[in-house]
Order: C-alpha cells, then sequence, then structure tokens
C-alpha cells in the first residue's frame, strides 16, 4: 500500500531520515517508535506530502504522493494540533471533516455518541478548539481522523496528553479498526500500547531502520532492552 524508493530527507546537512526500500502491506498495523530526534514524524510527514524529500519518493496505491492527490480520499491523518481549525468549535470541526466525506450531521453525532467513552466534554458547548487543554486537542484530532474509517490511519503519538481511560479506549478502537482492514502507521514512545495495537513494529535511530519486525509475545521485551539504559 505504501512504498519508500531510496527515501531521503537531510536539514542543514545532516540526514533526519534515509530508508533505501520499505514496504507497508495493506491492513498492516505499523507501530513506529524510536527516541526523539529518530526521524518518526518526518517518516510520516513525507507519507502525508507535508514536506519535501531530499531524494527518492514515497508512493500510496502506487502513486507518488508528491504528484497527485487521490491518497487523500482514503487516508485519514492526525500529526499535532496544526491539523485542528482553532477558532471552531469541536462540533463544528467535526461536522466540517464530516462533510468533506460525505457523512450528513446525523452521522458526526451517531459516531460522536459511540466515542463518548473516548471525549467525555460536551461538545455542543461554545468552545473554540484554541481553548480546550492539550489532551482534549489531541482527542478532537484523533476522532476527526478515524471518525469517517478511511482506508489508511497515520497517527503521532496518539496517546500523549491522554488519562489512562481514554488510552484504553483509543487502544481497543485502533485493534477494532485494524480488524475491520484499515490499514495504520501509528507512533508512539508507549512500547506497551504499541506492542500491543501492532502487528509490525518499525524502529528508527537518527533516520535509519534499525528493526523491522513481526510483533509478537517478545516485541515488548526486546523493545524495553533495546532502550534499557547499561
Amino acid at each position: 500500500m505504501i512504498e519508500f524508493n531510496n527515501l531521503k530527507k537531510v536539514y542543514g546537512g545532516k540526514s533526519a531520515l534515509s530508508v533505501d526500500r520499505l514496504t507497508v502491506r495493506p491492513n498492516e498495523c505499523i507501530g513506529l517508535v524510536g527516541n526523539n530526534g529518530a526521524g518518526k514524524t518526518t517518516m510520516l510527514s513525507l507519507i502525508l506530502d507535508l514536506i519535501k524529500a531530499t531524494d527518492g519518493y514515497v508512493t500510496s496505491m502506487g502513486n507518488k504522493v508528491n504528484e497527485n492527490d487521490d491518497w487523500k480520499e482514503y487516508t485519514g491523518s492526525y500529526l499535532n494540533e496544526g491539523f485542528l481549525i482553532p477558532f471552531l468549535t469541536p462540533m463544528e470541526y467535526f461536522e466540517f471533516i464530516g462533510s468533506l466525506h460525505g457523512m450528513n450531521k446525523e452521522d458526526v453525532v451517531t459516531f460522536l455518541n459511540e466515542a463518548s467513552g473516548f471525549f467525555s466534554e460536551d461538545i455542543t458547548v461554545k468552545k473554540y478548539i484554541r481553548d480546550l487543554s492539550a489532551g482534549n486537542k489531541n482527542k478532537v484530532g484523533i476522532l476527526a481522523a478515524m471518525m469517517w474509517k478511511p482506508g489508511l490511519l497515520i497517527l503521532d503519538e496518539p496517546f500523549s496528553n491522554l488519562d489512562p481511560t481514554s488510552q484504553s479506549w483509543l487502544k481497543n478502537r485502533l485493534k477494532k479498526l485494524n480488524n475491520e482492514r484499515v490499514t495504520m502507521i501509528i507512533s508512539s514512545h508507549d512500547l506497551n500500547h504499541i506492542s500491543e495495537i501492532s502487528s509490525r513494529i518499525l524502529l528508527l535511530e537518527n533516520g535509519i531502520l534499525i528493526k523491522d519486525i513481526s510483533s509478537g509475545e517478545g516485541t515488548l521485551k526486546e523493545l524495553e532492552r533495546y532502550f534499557s539504559v547499561s
């Protein structure tokens, strides 16, 4: 579904990402892990054509993402609050995103009722997104990205700033989406959650792919050993 071909991104003479070849197959749930500065957000940004590659290219369903917009029709994503519209209320934002994908107001309300365990705040109040806490901003962005059940879902640190109940809800919802054949690429510092939901783990270090492993019973311990301080 997604292919990297001799992909490189350089900032100020320093390599931020260098991946010769990588394929993400349909219905995989990719867990992207690594320390700060490893290249995770750079990788996601290149998939979404948010930044220009120094060399190489990314394809989605066989098409270069920087040469056409077809991939946007089946890709849901949330990397940071820059994806939000701060002067809208959460409900206005959900309705706007829903309208882009053929959802009416009733569809949006139905989805949000199903997500009440995640976003418990009254979304009908006149409170702008810019006035929400960091955690609630993340919730708005994450819900908007998955609301229309895209074929490909890309999330950057989705468990960040979430309370335990919300983390549990999100983990279960991501599992459900993957079972419904949604392909996912999710970066996270939470090794427990990412090991549990992912079918495959990619570990980046200094922009280089160090490990590419199928997730299984011993994955968490393997990652913990890798990141442990000797």
